[in-house]
């Protein structure tokens, strides 16, 4: 009976057991399942060369076509906002930050951010004081350090020969005809012809075709006028020289702080090595620069080691100042993003953390290269000023806030369904990138693609490796992106991207027609192509554009360029690799 007892006990633990496993026992694998499916659900996915490229999917590298791996997720304990970049994709983006504020207040001292410049009173013109054509010039580029007396060209001038010959012929009657002879010594004078050089034209008699012009005054050539070959007038600048003993320091005071500063004040002047100098502050511009709402504040200090270069950044500190007055707030233009009247920028809110956030920003007056902001932003915070258009589009991305996507939400693939979108938005295929168009009169999409007419030409002849014509289409590039009429742009977000995009393309393309080098005409045609890119995606040009992609081109890190035609052909190999390549986009 007792055995029979133990028998059914155990046979109703082992059904127990058994229950207790059918509804239980699956739950763990299940959960496990679960989160390895939201684990994936939000995988981003990443390429191994340019980890600043984010996609919520597996594909291609939209820079060099290397395949996608998956991206770590270390977004973990951030605000819903935030994003993260890793170091290495913030260094390979060229991501730089800086402190908000131009004027701050330290305990009892202020602040000023300034820039060395060339100090006026001691710069010079030489100038030409004959006219005639110049047969060399011995001075090729600026940065050259000249002496007094230091041959610069040789010039030959039809007048300069006519008064040779004149003095010759006069000094053969200076016993009969003293006046006149002395007359022809002295018009050759005011040519800046030495003694020594009158005596030799009249002691040999003979006349020369070519004369040389020597530097009036030391120093270092910062500007040159003129080119080898070409036709100069009597007075006409050839070059501007600047004596660097003694350098500048300028620093804008606001208008609200003009009166905490004086002449002779003791001001310590940083240099960005940390190397410290006293000064004193040598001028106030007495006169309110009505743009900038500045006035300009001079000290003036001594180079003769060549320690400060023009174009430098330097602090100023002024010690025992107290203001009570409310500090500026002002950041750089190239900080801001514009989308129609909302600006916006990207704050960091960790020094020590690479986590960014979109700020919407209120802005005031534009003080030279910075705006004053009157509300959404304070000093001290730390805001990306370089490379700020990278990090709107990781904040794409990855869903967060960003300049076309004010609520956040989710990435944009090429995969998904266009229709929704905007009717501003350009139509783009075979590619996991959306652009926002805006919205441009007919004539300067007619004016741009004037532009990308010689852009093409450029591209034909970087194929047939025809550098001189290479060189011809560049200049008649830079000829029509100079008639596009920025007037007719509207809005200021339009006019804000075109600026940009057409400083650089401008820099790229004058970088082209000087070198005949077609290696260098290729790397720098990889710049232009990605600004004028950007500059059809954004503005459009009434014509269907292929965007084509070569892995292979600069260095193996890929290369785009534009093209008429769905057919590659590519500039950068030419006919050792004509066909390597395919279609990225179709901009319609």
């Amino acid at each position: 009976m007792k055995n029979k007892n133990i028998v059914i006990y155990l046979g109703i633990l082992v059904f127990g057991l058994l229950l207790g496993y059918f509804f239980f026992g699956n739950s763990s694998d299940n959960t496990t399942h679960n989160h390895s499916e939201i684990a994936e659900k939000n995988q981003l996915w990443t390429c191994s060369m340019h980890p600043q490229i984010m996609k919520s999917e597996p594909g291609d590298c939209p820079i060099c076509g290397m395949d996608l791996i998956p991206a770590e997720n270390s977004a973990e304990g951030l605000m819903a906002d935030q994003f993260k970049l890793t170091e290495n994709a913030i260094a390979l983006a060229n991501i730089q930050t800086s402190i908000v504020g131009n004027i701050q207040t330290e305990g009892n001292a202020i602040l000023l951010s300034g820039k060395v410049v060339e100090n006026e009173e001691e710069n010079a013109v030489q100038v030409s004081y004959f006219s005639g054509r110049i047969e060399r010039l011995n001075i090729n580029s600026t940065g050259e350090n000249i002496r007094k007396g230091q041959l610069l060209a040789t010039i030959y001038s039809p007048e300069l020969f006519a008064a040779q010959q004149e003095l010759i012929t006069a000094a053969s009657l200076k016993e009969s005809q003293p006046k006149l002879y002395k007359a022809v010594r002295s018009k050759l004078k005011l040519w800046k012809l030495s003694e020594t050089q009158i005596n030799q034209i009249e002691n040999s008699g003979k006349v020369k075709e070519k004369f040389p012009v020597y530097a009036t005054v030391s120093g270092t050539v910062v500007e040159k006028f003129v080119t080898e070959g070409a036709s100069i007038k009597q007075g006409q600048p050839l070059f501007k020289i600047a004596n660097l003993h003694t350098v500048w320091a300028n620093f804008d005071v606001y208008e609200n702080q003009i009166d905490l500063f004086k002449k002779g004040q003791e001001i310590s002047i940083t240099t960005n090595s940390n190397k410290e100098i006293k000064a004193k502050v040598d001028f106030i511009d007495p006169v309110l620069d009505t743009k900038t709402r500045t006035v300009k504040l001079r000290v003036v200090l001594d180079n003769k080691n060549g320690e400060f270069k023009p174009g430098m950044f330097v602090q100023g500190k002024i010690k025992g100042i107290n203001s009570n007055k409310e500090e500026v707030v002002s950041i750089p233009s190239s900080a801001v993003l514009w989308t129609g009247k909302r600006s916006v920028v990207y704050v960091k809110p960790n020094e020590n953390e690479s986590v960014f956030e979109m700020r919407i920003i209120t802005l005031g007056n534009k003080i030279g290269n910075n705006y004053e902001v009157i509300s959404g932003l304070k000093n001290g915070e730390i805001i990306v000023t370089n490379g700020t258009f990278t990090i709107d589009a990781a904040a794409q991305l990855q869903g967060k806030k960003s300049m076309m996507n004010r609520k956040g939400g989710k990435v944009i693939t090429g995969h998904e369904n266009h229709l929704g979108m905007q009717e501003n938005t350009v139509t783009v295929k075979n590619n996991s990138r959306v652009t926002a168009r805006i919205k441009v009169s007919n004539v300067f999409q007619n004016q741009l693609k004037i532009v990308f007419n010689d852009y093409i030409e450029m591209k034909d002849n970087l194929v047939d490796e025809k550098t001189d014509k290479v060189i011809m289409a560049s200049k008649n590039l830079l000829q029509n992106l100079s008639k596009v009429d920025m007037k007719l742009l509207k809005e200021n977000d339009a006019h804000s991207h075109w600026m940009t995009l057409q400083k650089d393309i401008k820099s790229t393309t004058n970088a082209i027609s000087k070198t005949a080098d077609i290696i260098i005409q290729r790397n720098h045609f990889k710049e232009l192509s990605s600004n004028l890119i950007n500059a059809i995606q954004i503005f459009g040009i009434n014509k269907k554009v292929y965007v084509e992609f070569c892995p292979m081109a600069n260095s193996n890190q890929g290369a785009y360029w534009l093209s008429k035609e769905e057919k590659v052909i590519n500039p950068y190999f030419g006919e050792a690799m004509l066909t390597c390549g395919e279609v990225k986009q179709i901009i319609e």
